[in-house]
């Protein structure tokens, strides 16, 4: 009686254990958020900056270590290049969150006029990125003035004050009407700049708003200011491209660029008249780099 023998395949090699993930890898994932957090640092400007983003990208455990870091501290990661940095933004529930009362609050805004800053928010973004080319180039770089924004605003006032007589509605709404529903018909009564005894801009004034909405991007690494021309010049930084296309889907946005705004290139505003359609009231608080409440 022969033996029965069972053949099967030699074994290949032992798959390669995962690396464990060290304290120190931790440690270095950590850092690269911080650093992503800090939006003015450049990393073209510090080597160990530099260093953790060549890691994340050719490191693909270390990536999804980083990653994990950033949606635990309620953080998206937008972008991780050279151009960019760690660009991440915050979650609605994350700490590090600004939300519009904090705003308001930063900027001594009087609470009747949040929906304007907002508006104004909203205005720079469009005036900055005003096809959806420009936001899909990651070369483009969009300019605003504080002059140009104020005057861009006026003029979708004007026509969204023209539709509504055209269609019969209410221009003439109750001064405390809430939400950005009502911000152009506010912010068309308001000075643009009025001025103190001393000739400086009344902060309440609509260029005053403009200019605390700018610096507030600044502040955060969304503009870079070149000039003092127009009440200050700004151009665009790759975070702010990135910021604008996480909002571009906004019902503000797409209703503020349906008026008709056409490619802008030194912060000058251009409106053209657009095709009628409706609903074109602003939504409170979409499209802003900050959340609401």
């Amino acid at each position: 009686m022969s033996e029965h023998v069972e053949w099967s395949e030699p074994e290949g090699p032992a798959p390669a254990a995962t690396a464990a993930v060290t304290p120190a890898d931790a440690a270095d994932a950590a850092r690269l958020v911080s650093f992503g957090l800090q939006p003015k640092l450049q990393p073209a400007r510090d080597q160990e900056y530099a260093d953790l983003l060549r890691r994340y990208r050719e490191d693909p455990p270390f990536a999804r270590l980083a990653d994990a870091v950033a949606t635990g501290l309620g953080l998206i990661v937008l972008e991780v290049s050279p151009r960019a940095g760690m660009a991440v933004t915050a979650a609605e529930d994350s700490v590090f969150a600004v939300r519009m009362g904090d705003y308001a609050r930063r900027t001594s805004a009087d609470g009747g006029d949040r929906f304007l800053h907002g508006l104004a928010h909203l205005a720079v973004a469009a005036m900055a990125f005003p096809r959806p080319e420009d936001l899909a180039d990651d070369g483009y770089i969009g300019r605003v003035t504080v002059n140009g924004v104020d005057a861009f605003v006026r003029q979708a006032c004007r026509r969204l004050e023209e539709r509504a007589a055209e269609q019969g509605e209410n221009t003439d709404p109750a001064t405390d009407t809430p939400g950005l529903e009502a911000a152009w018909r506010i912010w068309v009564r308001r000075s643009a700049t009025g001025a103190t005894k001393d000739a400086r801009r009344l902060a309440g004034s609509t260029t005053g708003i403009v200019a605390k909405a700018v610096a507030f991007l600044t502040e955060s690494g969304f503009l870079q200011r070149t000039g003092d021309d127009n009440g200050g010049t700004y151009r665009t930084t790759a975070r702010y491209q990135l910021q604008v296309r996480d909002m571009a889907g906004s019902a503000a946005m797409a209703e503020l660029l349906e008026l008709g705004v056409v490619p802008v290139t030194d912060g000058t505003p251009t409106l053209l008249p657009a095709e009628e359609s409706d609903d074109l009231e602003l939504v409170a608080d979409a499209g802003l780099p900050f959340h609401s409440s």
